[in-house]
């Protein structure tokens, strides 16, 4: 017999205090706005300029494209929840919600890895590079990585679709990610924390060692360049994908380090913020802030809009 009795989830605000409702919803508002806007123009830029038509412009594309959905999966509700002062989430909204966060975060671990092998073969192999990442190239990569993903996400939505829950519904972060979920289930979740513990290995530390291997030899490679205007040129092509990506995978280990008696919300709640509030927000920022070509495609469409 199926146990579900459980036909809604409470989920915890992202602020403690309840006091400041309006101030949460002004902060949270301008934050989805801002990730929005900016992404937006982050894809819309990389389509209409054509000095933007390479491979690096077309990973940072995606990567925005990314970013727009992992905020829109989860600011909205709490938009939603904040403006009615309610803090519940439907059975189906929680699945979706596990669905698009598992997809996004294992697209990013192998996005910024992909990434990261990109700016090595554009250092040291410059006369190959675009031979080596052709349109094709990067089509196929694109495919294999959002189809590996979904794959991924499909597999652990499905299993915690199939789950039983009977007893309390608080799940313990501000929206619907597998471990806390588990933490309610009153059936066996022995298949989902094999799975999980599977694609952290594969996808958290396979991907974290190919992107730190990655920069062992971009390092290697700067350091044979002649003259020091060579190396900071080399370098400053990486700086904003090292940025982006000490920033997601600070957050990752950050949660690892928490000891295992830690409370839940502890371990999870600081990384979710990070994770699908400022790094959304964050990532267009970073690239366009550091680069002369995005600026000039934005200027470009700006100029366009108002003509």
């Amino acid at each position: 017999p199926n146990l579900t009795k459980v036909s809604e989830f409470i989920l915890l605000g992202v602020f403690e205090n309840f006091h400041l409702q309006g101030l949460s919803i002004t902060v949270l508002l301008c934050l989805y706005l801002t990730a929005v806007l900016s992404n937006l123009l982050v894809i819309l830029a990389t389509i209409v300029h054509p000095p933007l038509h390479n491979p690096m412009y077309f990973f940072i594309c995606n990567l925005a494209i990314l970013d727009l959905i992992v905020i829109s999966s989860v600011l909205p509700k709490m938009l939603e929840n904040l403006i009615l002062d309610k803090n519940t989430i439907s059975f189906e909204g929680c699945v979706a919600q596990v669905c698009i966060f598992t997809f996004s975060g294992s697209t990013e671990l192998i996005l910024l890895t992909v990434m990261a092998y990109d700016r090595y073969l554009a250092i040291h192999q410059p006369l190959h590079y675009a031979a080596m990442m052709s349109k094709g190239t990067c089509i196929t990569l694109m495919a294999a990585l959002w189809g590996t993903s979904a794959i991924n996400s499909l597999i652990n939505t499905i299993l915690v679709a199939q789950l039983d829950f009977c007893g309390p519904n608080l799940v313990q972060n501000f929206l619907c990610e597998v471990p806390p979920l588990l933490a309610l289930s009153c059936s066996s979740t022995y298949l989902n924390e094999i799975m999980t513990s599977m694609a952290d290995v594969i996808l958290g530390m396979g991907n974290f060692l190919l992107v730190i291997l990655s920069y062992c030899f971009i390092i290697i490679t700067v350091l044979k360049i002649r003259g020091s205007a060579g190396k900071w040129k080399a370098f400053s092509t990486c700086s904003s994908h090292l940025i982006v990506a000490g920033l997601f995978y600070s957050t990752i280990i950050y949660t690892y380090i928490q000891p295992m008696s830690a409370p839940v919300e502890k371990k999870s709640k600081p990384v979710s913020i990070l994770y699908t509030l400022v790094t959304p927000t964050l990532n267009p920022l970073i690239y366009t802030l550091r680069n002369k070509v995005i600026k000039e495609a934005f200027c470009k469409i700006l100029s366009f809009h108002r003509t």
